[in-house]
């Protein structure tokens, strides 16, 4: 899948080294790196944007806003564990960031955590109310977890049928 969303990437910038060429690096500056990986995400392509990604986190692994831009780009990419990781990372990084504890939220919720989930959604909530999706983000982790609670199955994880 990788390798296929490098093609992708390298289809739409140019021609670049595949990422198995260890010395070799995509055409430009780590800036244009970013931009191309920034085009990716919104073009849909967070797999190929995820490369690009790797690649500069490998340079500049303290940069929050690399950080930011691959946890997106794994959330997007259905890399739900990967991008949990990722968002929490950027939680301890900037603990006053709403949308680091919305896409950690988001990233648990994917994985069944629900308790965890509604706790990064509220923080999210509670710090830009004016923001809907995390309003309702939470509403409705919190109507799952009522609903399991009820019905007297786990808080967390699938449900046996």
């Amino acid at each position: 899948m990788i390798e296929e969303a490098w093609d992708d990437a390298r289809m739409e910038f140019g021609e670049w080294p595949a990422p198995r060429d260890a010395g070799a690096d995509p055409d430009g500056t780590p800036y244009d790196w970013f931009r191309r990986a920034e085009g990716l995400l919104g073009q849909g392509n967070p797999e190929a944007a995820a490369v690009l990604l790797e690649r500069l986190r490998a340079i500049d692994p303290d940069s929050t806003s690399i950080l930011e831009t691959w946890a997106r780009a794994l959330f997007d990419a259905r890399r739900f564990e990967e991008a949990a990781v990722a968002f929490d990372d950027l939680v301890s990084q900037r603990p006053d960031d709403d949308y680091a504890h919305y896409g950690l939220g988001m990233s648990l919720w994917r994985l069944q955590r629900f308790p965890m989930s509604r706790d990064h959604l509220a923080v999210a909530a509670v710090m830009r109310p004016e923001r809907s999706e995390y309003a309702s983000a939470l509403r409705q982790v919190d109507a799952t977890l009522r609903a399991r609670e009820e019905a007297g199955l786990p808080l967390e994880g699938p449900v046996a049928p």
